[in-house]
């Protein structure tokens, strides 16, 4: 059988080196070859009341080790679909940017530099934060790639412009990408209650492209009216802030807001973006091992991306 001993080391979960999902470890970022390659950014200076973010990545490839499939893929017999198969997936790991303690512009120049060589070598950049201001040097670093059009899953717009000064703070990232000549525009999915940003942020980030949501106003609307919202048939940059599920299966976070997204409510999102057009970046931020009881936040935020990078594979080739 394909998924037997015969096949190769089982490697399991607990055996090994903790990369994302088993994957190959790449440090070279001058030799990436793949499809896909995952950079880890442990950044959390950005944040404004409960530091941690910096441990996401880390907690996020251990949890991820749950979901190597080893010789087979994974199957879903929803969709009837193998995702992921061994043969057919090209996924590194290149490890983490660099950070340097207290200097949020020379660790984002790190952040923005391992992106760039991930796009060089013609791969999707998987960032795994970190707070979300590293967001900020991701989308900078698509500053000589085409166009995109950003799909933001989050409590909190992000869309300060400046608090005190601070112009780079996990508060900002959408502000800062709304202003980028080659971002078209911003889905802003599941933002609600108090909110990160005043009302003329919001005036603002409407003035500026964004078509914002609740999470009550997308189960009013639906999955695929939502969808029928978002522009097809081009590029996507998605950010997913994990603050943008619900706490009662995401508490290890800085900023938890209830009233979020259950699972299948952003992966049904997820899956109708890659079948409408071209993703070609991704992060997940805000993960905190801190605050994590069980295990169960990085266990999410695992499961999402490697359910979504599974279907961002499966729709492009298929």
């Amino acid at each position: 059988m394909a998924h037997g001993y015969e096949g190769g080391r089982l490697d399991l979960p607990f055996v090994g080196i903790c990369t994302f999902g088993k994957y190959p470890l790449q440090l070279d970022w001058d030799r990436i070859d793949a499809d896909v390659a995952i950079l880890g950014a442990p950044f959390d200076l950005g944040t404004q009341w409960r530091s941690g973010a910096r441990s996401g990545p880390r907690a996020i490839r251990e949890a991820s080790t749950l979901f190597s499939f080893g010789h087979a893929g994974a199957y879903d017999h929803e969709d009837d679909i193998v995702y992921l198969p061994a043969a057919a997936t090209r996924i590194v790991d290149i490890g983490d940017a660099d950070m340097i303690h207290t200097d949020t512009l020379a660790s984002h120049a790190n952040i923005e530099r391992g992106v760039r060589k991930i796009l060089q070598a013609g791969a999707i950049p998987v960032v795994l934060g970190g707070d979300h201001s590293v967001n900020i040097p991701c989308i900078e670093a698509f500053s000589d790639e085409e166009p995109i059009h950003i799909v933001q899953f989050d409590a909190h717009l992000d869309f300060v412009d400046e608090r005190h000064g601070v112009r780079r703070g996990h508060g900002s990232p959408l502000r800062r990408a709304a202003e980028k000549p080659y971002v078209t525009g911003l889905t802003q999915l599941g933002i609600r209650n108090v909110s990160s940003t005043a009302r003329e942020g919001y005036e603002a980030a409407r003035s500026m492209g964004s078509d914002i949501l609740s999470v009550r106003q997308i189960r009013k609307l639906g999955t695929e009216a939502v969808l029928a919202r978002i522009p097809t048939g081009v590029r996507y940059y998605v950010t997913i802030d994990i603050d943008g599920f619900d706490p009662s299966i995401a508490p290890g976070t800085g900023t938890p807001s209830h009233g979020g997204f259950t699972y299948y409510e952003v992966l049904e999102l997820l899956d109708g973006l890659a079948k409408r057009g071209n993703v070609v970046g991704v992060d997940l931020v805000e993960v905190a091992r801190e605050y994590d009881p069980g295990g169960v936040t990085a266990i999410l935020a695992a499961q999402v991306l490697l359910n979504f990078i599974g279907r961002v594979l499966h729709h492009r080739i298929s």
